[in-house]
């Protein structure tokens, strides 16, 4: 039987295209999740009717950019980080292949997308990513109570709610301790706000746009003030 799984060599090439690159261990990690993406796929709809090469150029380019941009926050050493409505693991799985610091919780309510998380864990074997199956207000709580730290260092979201509720959400989850404040990013297709529209207690910080899709999206980055 031939063998129908994706080159990571054309991974290489879509990276490079994309204008990040990546190096032959990354692409073949990104390789072996986008083939399990596109198989989940005709049972599950996880990202839509898509071929890997849409998928990559799509949804994967975010978190080949957004790898750079987490390294230069000022976050702790072993951060606890928290990716809420993680659904397929976009951008949280690939940014993971790029980016391994700390801690890193794929937070998701429904319970297939949970499930196709974890089997692509369980292959990837990437240190510290782990699936919480659950509400992003229960996280953590549950991961308190087994041992892990009550607040995160950095919260990402992408769609997961607008940004100005999804900063009163998670305000209390947030690390408050000096300089060592916890960050939220945000990934949008749209510029950074307003400092007037921005709602009160909260910092813009970062900020960083990159080309997708044929167009430009952007990180943004909040730190309570």
């Amino acid at each position: 039987m031939p063998d129908t799984r994706l080159n990571p060599e054309a991974v290489l090439a879509a990276a490079r295209k994309l204008g990040r690159p990546v190096n032959p261990a990354q692409a073949e990690q990104l390789a072996a999740y986008l083939d399990q993406l596109i198989k989940w796929n005709r049972k599950m709809n996880l990202v839509g009717p898509s071929d890997w090469q849409t998928v990559f150029d799509r949804l994967v380019v975010d978190s080949l950019f957004l790898a750079d941009f987490t390294a230069g926050l000022r976050l702790p050493e072993r951060p606890l980080c928290l990716d809420f409505g993680a659904g397929a693991g976009l951008p949280g799985i690939p940014l993971r292949v790029l980016w391994q610091e700390g801690e890193y919780w794929l937070v998701e309510v429904r319970e297939k997308r949970a499930t196709f998380m974890k089997s692509v864990l369980g292959r990837l074997k990437l240190p510290g990513t782990n699936v919480f199956a659950g509400r992003a207000e229960d996280a953590l709580d549950r991961l308190s109570r087994s041992g892990h730290q009550a607040t995160a260092d950095l919260i990402l979201s992408r769609a997961f709610m607008p940004w100005q509720k999804l900063l009163d959400f998670i305000r209390p989850m947030l690390r408050l301790d000096g300089e060592r404040t916890g960050v939220a990013v945000i990934l949008s297709n749209d510029p950074p706000p307003a400092e007037t529209a921005i709602p009160e207690g909260w910092l813009l910080g970062d900020v960083a746009s990159y080309p997708a899709a044929g167009g430009e999206r952007f990180f943004w980055s909040f730190r309570v003030q």
